[in-house]
């Protein structure tokens, strides 16, 4: 039984495959863990915070859970750089 009405298209397809790993990476590994607040948003506060008691290893935490949403937000540029380009 073949599925006729099932007509993917191209521009929106190519949005979802490019944005669905590191959405889903972004909201697992760049919020992880999430209780009691997410990970990435207490290292954020500390920072704000003047950052007292830093050690190396808490700047690297802090880059390794903002990474996911650094590439999140490449692939948005892209995306939209790409799309007006279709224009």
């Amino acid at each position: 039984m073949a599925l006729h009405f099932i007509e993917p298209k191209k521009m929106n397809f190519s949005l979802k495959s490019s944005l669905f790993t590191p959405l889903l990476i972004s909201l697992t590994l760049g919020l992880a863990p999430f209780t009691p607040e997410p990970h990435l948003f207490g290292k954020i506060r500390w920072i704000l915070g003047g950052g007292g008691g830093m050690a190396a290893m808490d700047i690297f935490d802090f880059f390794l859970h903002g990474a996911p949403w650094i590439w999140l937000l490449y692939s948005l540029g892209k995306n939209f750089n790409t799309s007006l380009k279709n224009k």
